[in-house]
């Protein structure tokens, strides 16, 4: 039985060839929200060739398992797929990819216990620096000044969320940069970008000599950003959004002549000055669609030897 073997192949080729093609393609910056949905295409069809040629490998291996998969199949398409054929092998494989899923998973519940701990911490220290006054209830102002001597905002996600902002910040931000900021924040809250970042972080860290997934938790941290800039620029301007992301960040060091730590936010701060074309509506909607097509392709090769015993 080769089907298991051809979708773990499938999944290899998309591993390798997945963010080469992205990495050489001019469009990502252009757009970072289809580039974020590319990239989660990738390695959802990773994940789901290694899913399904476990399934099949479990299948061919034991019959308890293939009766449960196959339960509801004529005999013509069960016989197709050569369950009785599989040696050691498809006991090996099942086995090495059911200890990858639930590695991948603890490694997901370990990210977001950690992240939990981490709000929790915060919201804390938050709680301390800034206590609920006489007469304030609990989560009726979402946004929080903080005493603080260096200009900082950032999202707290949580139950209610705060969008915190230090008074340097309040003393260094002129005119709309302060909006823009928060427009920024609102973007990463909106979109759910957290999450994204627990995904990708799970991974790299539970396969840590994969490419795929260390590229993934990499691209992730820089399009998230992207991606806020760009929703914070259509409501108050690029040079707006650029100036406030210079003065929150100029204290940090990283337009100095060693920026490499921060490099990040110069290369946002020279797109946003320096803005690249958008591509068409039409352009983004074919994109779009043919990343998500891209996970299709294992479940057709799944279902190849079905179609054929009933065509």
């Amino acid at each position: 039985m080769i089907l298991p073997a051809a979708l773990l192949l499938l999944g290899v080729l998309t591993a390798v060839m997945g963010p080469r093609l992205l990495a050489r393609a001019d469009w990502p910056d252009r757009e970072p929200v289809v580039a974020l949905w590319a990239w989660q295409c990738v390695i959802a069809t990773v994940l789901l060739c290694c899913a399904l040629s476990m399934t099949f490998s479990a299948a061919a291996a034991w019959q308890a398992v293939g009766g449960h998969v196959f339960a509801t199949a004529p005999r013509a398409v069960v016989e197709a797929y050569a369950l009785g054929t599989a040696g050691l092998w498809a006991e090996a494989t099942a086995v090495a990819l059911a200890c990858g899923g639930l590695w991948s998973a603890a490694m997901l519940v370990r990210e977001v216990v950690r992240a939990r701990a981490r709000r929790r911490a915060r919201r804390a220290d938050l709680q301390v620096r800034a206590p609920l006054l006489p007469g304030e209830e609990p989560g009726a102002d979402r946004l929080v000044v903080l005493e603080g001597e260096r200009p900082d905002a950032w999202w707290l996600p949580g139950t209610p969320p705060r969008l915190v902002v230090t008074t340097a910040a309040l003393r260094r931000l002129k005119g709309r940069q302060l909006d823009a900021v928060l427009a920024h924040e609102r973007g990463h809250a909106q979109a759910r970008h957290d999450w994204l970042l627990h995904c990708s972080s799970a991974l790299a860290d539970g396969f840590g000599q994969v490419p795929v997934f260390a590229a993934f938790r990499d691209e992730m941290h820089r399009l998230v950003e992207l991606a806020a800039d760009d929703m914070a620029s259509r409501r108050f301007g690029r040079l707006t959004t650029a100036l406030a992301l210079v003065e929150l960040n100029e204290h940090r060091g990283v337009f100095g002549p060693c920026p490499a730590p921060q490099a990040l936010v110069t290369a946002r701060v020279h797109r946003l000055l320096t803005p690249p074309d958008r591509l068409t509506a039409g352009r983004r909607l074919r994109l779009t669609a043919a990343a998500s097509l891209v996970p299709v392709i294992p479940v057709l090769v799944a279902f190849v030897p079905g179609l054929r015993a009933l065509g």
